[in-house]
């Protein structure tokens, strides 16, 4: 006999005490649940698990529900009962979270009044009917969310929270009769000044900020540690772009409007004084959904200074550093897993020889990394990554050659997977005018043939779950003549096999393919 137990599980509200519904009794739930197990299953324990005067909106602050749930998953339970679905939960999403959980669980749940079985065949069809529902409801209130933040972005220069920006603290304060969180310089609003005055020079490189502040005792690098900004999530270089920084006047107007930006404010609000927001989304075509709102923060950088550092940035997109593989051809493709920094590879010259280091880029950042080289000589990380590559050819060819037929298996199980999807489609469209002798056909069909889609799928993916199919040749002829080609040539041919090398004292050369 098993050792898992029905769970009876049974609530009341506040509210359903005031209104005085004896139907909603703890001592009615209970008998009702009671009658149900041992009618139907009258040699089985039971466990009555109470949550009295706790709501139905959320299942994080009812501990009973909680325990119910750590039992189901320990596989103490083997279904829960329920006098009505609105006892178990008021959230259509949970409800839905919660049954997609017991289904995986092996659990059943029963609600006695809508006579809702998961065990049955028309209670998964609705546990999948639910979970539709309920991810529309999701997807609705995320956009809803979206709009409320829009919609007071643009009609309030208050900080809209998150996560905070460098350089400033947050405060709440009461402006035109609406109370808000506005940003307020912080300590570290100084590093903010140098790096914005520096930067605007010719020959000033980001990695010049960060020397300075070292040599020059600026102690960004504590104060950042103490923050909770993104700071270096989003980088100093981001930040040099940012007009949250800029005491925005009438220039600043025009050459963000020129940008293409929605200006939310008149170009006479650009007082000087106040920085800007920057509010929507880049489109993933390119285009901009993002808007301008003037903050009620004043701003850490004069219009003049801030606008030199933009003329300085579009000079320097216009003509980008294309890495040229001259020390070694892993340029640009070995990085610290600790930092995400790449490696750079330098030479040194000791006793008229040559010498070559890996030197990792983030222990010269503000947040500085654990170790500024690494043990591993480019000589070797260049010797295991031929190596590898030259595996990982060898495997795809092998692959290549399984492949060369077509494999009508999966092609007949594409086709049927397809005709499925039809008759599935079709008989969705046919239940909302059916009666009820043809509606529970209906679902009875799409259960079988969701069934044996499923397995189909299961099929497809095993034959599919085999090394990609990759053209070798190109690859092929360079390896075999390695040492002739040039670093730059190699260079091109490993970038078109690799993704990104991580290099780490604990897990040495980590490569991952991108074929």
């Amino acid at each position: 006999m098993s050792n898992k137990i029905n769970a009876i599980y049974v609530r009341r509200s506040v509210n359903d005490e005031r209104k005085g519904n004896n139907s909603f009794s703890i001592a009615a739930q209970q008998a009702d649940c009671i009658k149900y197990v041992t009618e139907h299953y009258p040699d089985e324990e039971y466990e009555i698990f109470c949550d009295n005067g706790k709501s139905g909106k959320d299942v994080e602050h009812r501990p009973r529900f909680m325990e119910m749930m750590a039992m189901a998953r320990e596989g103490d339970i083997s279904r829960i009962i329920v006098k009505r679905l609105d006892r178990f939960s008021r959230n259509l999403a949970d409800t839905s979270r919660t049954t997609e959980e017991l289904v995986k669980l092996g659990v059943g749940f029963v609600a006695i009044d809508q006579q809702f079985d998961i065990e049955t065949t028309q209670g998964r069809m609705m546990v999948n009917l639910m979970s539709v529902i309920a991810q529309s409801e999701r997807e609705m209130d995320s956009i809803r969310q979206v709009e409320n933040y829009d919609n007071k972005a643009r009609t309030t220069g208050f900080f809209q929270g998150g996560n905070g920006y460098f350089g400033y603290t947050s405060e709440r304060r009461t402006i035109n009769g609406k109370t808000g969180s506005v940003l307020v310089p912080s300590p570290q609003a100084d590093a903010i000044r140098i790096a914005f005055s520096m930067y605007q020079r010719p020959g000033v490189s980001v990695q010049d900020i960060f020397r300075y502040y070292r040599e020059n005792g600026v102690d960004a690098l504590a104060e950042v540690e103490k923050s909770n900004t993104c700071f270096f999530e989003t980088s100093l270089a981001k930040m040099l772009k940012n007009p949250l920084y800029v005491r925005a006047n009438a220039d600043v107007y025009r050459y963000l409007a020129a940008l293409g930006y929605k200006m939310e404010d008149d170009i006479s609000a650009y007082d000087g004084v106040h920085g800007l927001f920057l509010h929507g989304r880049f489109c993933k075509n390119g285009s901009k959904s993002v808007f301008v709102k003037v903050g009620y923060h004043e701003g850490l950088v004069d219009a003049d200074t801030w606008l030199a550092v933009q003329d300085k940035k579009a000079h320097l997109q216009k003509y980008p550093g294309k890495s040229k593989a001259q020390n070694s051809w892993l340029v640009g493709m070995v990085k610290c897993p600790h930092c995400g920094y790449a490696f750079t590879i330098t030479k040194r010259q000791k006793s008229n020889k040559t010498y070559r280091y890996f030197r990792d880029e983030g222990y010269r950042s503000l947040n500085r990394c654990v170790r500024s080289t690494s043990k591993y000589s480019p000589d070797e990380v260049e010797d295991t990554v031929f190596l590898e590559m030259k595996k990982r050819l060898y495997s795809l060819e092998i692959a290549r050659k399984k492949k060369s037929k077509p494999n009508p298996k999966i092609a007949a199980l594409t086709s049927e997977i397809a005709e499925i999807d039809k008759e599935i489609d079709a008989l969705m469209k046919k239940l909302a005018m059916a009666d009820k002798t043809l509606f529970d056909y209906i679902q009875k069909r799409i259960t079988e043939l969701h069934s044996r889609k499923s397995e189909r799928e299961q099929e497809l993916h095993k034959l599919q779950r085999k090394t990609k199919t990759v053209d070798t040749a190109p690859l092929a002829e360079p390896l075999a003549r390695w040492d002739e080609l040039t670093v730059q040539e190699k260079h091109d041919v490993a970038a078109t096999m690799i993704e990104v090398i991580y290099l780490s004292e604990e897990s040495g050369v980590d490569i991952h393919f991108s074929i």
